[in-house]
């Protein structure tokens, strides 16, 4: 277990990078960049992308009692395909905009952040995780013609074998007495 340790708090530095000091920004807007690799998605807990290549701009403006953050995300994730499993770039672009302020706890209310007056850190890391994740398509699959050609094979295989195997199949008895029972309410 001592050999795991020293890994994470690897990761918890390169997270460090992410993290707004509220205290030390001044009124005027500061700008904001940052380059998302591979390490970036591995030094998440628990994020389901490990890979990507992404770009992240954006600024934090203080204003009286608030700061607004807005950040852009342009790039690409690794993700499998939905059809044939194998990895596939997924083009991303996602916006972020938050609402923070100081207070006497950290509290999370939808897009207002209230950060610990005590500490007055703004931890951004997984907030731009979220809204890549958010950026997924429901359904992600390669360009026609770009699937695993052996995967696809034994998908159409199963998936004619399946649709045959239905055709041939009778009906079940209890259909047959709904579809009375449907067509008695019908008349």
């Amino acid at each position: 277990m001592s050999n795991f340790a020293p890994a994470k708090k690897v990761y918890m530095c390169y997270l460090e990078q992410f993290d707004i000091d509220l205290k030390a920004l001044t009124d005027e807007e500061t700008p904001l960049t940052w380059e998302l690799d591979n390490q970036y998605f591995q030094s998440l807990e628990d994020a389901q992308v490990q890979e990507g290549s992404l770009h992240v701009s954006g600024a934090i403006r203080k204003s009286i009692g608030f700061f607004e953050l807005q950040l852009h995300t342009v790039g690409t994730v690794r993700i499998p395909c939905d059809r044939c499993l194998e990895l596939m770039d997924q083009p991303i672009e996602a916006d972020l905009r938050l609402t923070v302020k100081l207070g006497s706890e950290y509290q999370e209310d939808d897009d207002l952040i209230t950060v610990s007056e005590d500490e007055g850190i703004l931890h951004t890391a997984w907030f731009i995780y979220e809204s890549i994740i958010l950026a997924v398509p429901i359904q992600h699959v390669h360009q026609p013609g770009d699937c695993n050609d052996a995967m696809m094979r034994v998908l159409n295989e199963h998936s004619a074998a399946r649709s045959s195997d239905a055709d041939a199949k009778e009906t079940d008895p209890r259909w047959d007495a709904l579809k009375k029972l449907k067509v008695k309410s019908e008349e």
